[in-house]
């Protein structure tokens, strides 16, 4: 009877977890947000998160609910990573531009090129995936259009099936050069955000390196090598140094 018990037990609190779909907790996190409860709609949110399941609008939520906490670094993390799945998410970029003027620290670029201000305005402001999306659909309209050209029985139709199948396949070699380039872009580019309220960052990988300069939390870096607990990164305004890994959170 006491096995039966357990085993009924079991199987309604199975129940329970299994009810509690990703859909439910996304919908229920929403309610809490809406309510101004922002700590409890966080935790239903980190719930699918930890589940494994990523969307732009799940990290934009959860954005929001840290930025609402007056949480810096939280929020500017899940704002990048909404972008970064989804990089033409205007509100995401809208409300880091907000989240950012909470930083200490003040950061200006170098000076950009042409080919690396046309990357990162138009070539990045794709993910490679969608890029490859465009170069499928663009090689499968130059296919259709060369095949009406082929078929066709009037002049001036083979003249434009014949033009608009060349400027399609212009088009497709375009963005499969895109897409190659955003996914190379991608993979080497590894940016963290700055969790501790302060952080030294060392000239070596070690505790009695000496400190060069200091971030705060919020602040964005690029990782460029790892070393044990250490990880090396680079600022947008070329400053080099170690920090400890344990200081700053991957994006």
């Amino acid at each position: 009877m006491k096995m039966r018990f357990l085993f009924m037990l079991a199987l309604f609190f199975g129940f329970l977890s299994y009810s509690q779909t990703p859909d439910k907790l996304f919908s229920n996190a929403n309610d809490f947000y809406k309510n101004g409860q922002y700590a409890k709609a966080i935790q239903l949110y980190s719930k699918i998160e930890k589940q494994g399941l990523e969307s732009d609008d799940l990290f934009f939520n959860l954005g929001n609910s840290y930025y609402k906490l007056n949480k810096v670094a939280p929020s500017i993390y899940y704002y990048e990573k909404a972008l970064k799945l989804n990089p033409i998410h205007v509100d995401a970029s809208n409300n880091l531009a907000f989240a950012k003027r909470m930083t200490i620290d003040v950061i200006e670029d170098l000076p950009k090129s042409f080919l690396q201000r046309f990357s990162s305005t138009v070539v990045q402001k794709l993910t490679y995936d969608t890029w490859a999306i465009l170069a499928v659909i663009a090689s499968f309209l130059s296919a259709i259009l060369f095949l009406l050209y082929y078929f066709s029985s009037s002049t001036k139709g083979k003249i434009f099936y014949f033009n608009s199948s060349i400027f399609v396949g212009f088009a497709m070699v375009i963005t499969v050069f895109f897409a190659f380039s955003n996914y190379k872009t991608t993979q080497k580019s590894r940016s963290a955000i700055i969790f501790s309220q302060k952080s030294d960052v060392k000239n070596s990988p070690s505790l009695d390196g000496e400190a060069v300069f200091e971030l705060h939390e919020g602040t964005k870096v690029y990782i460029l090598d790892e070393l044990s607990n250490w990880k090396k990164i680079k600022l947008v305004d070329g400053k080099i140094g170690w920090i400890s890994a344990s200081d700053l959170k991957e994006i």
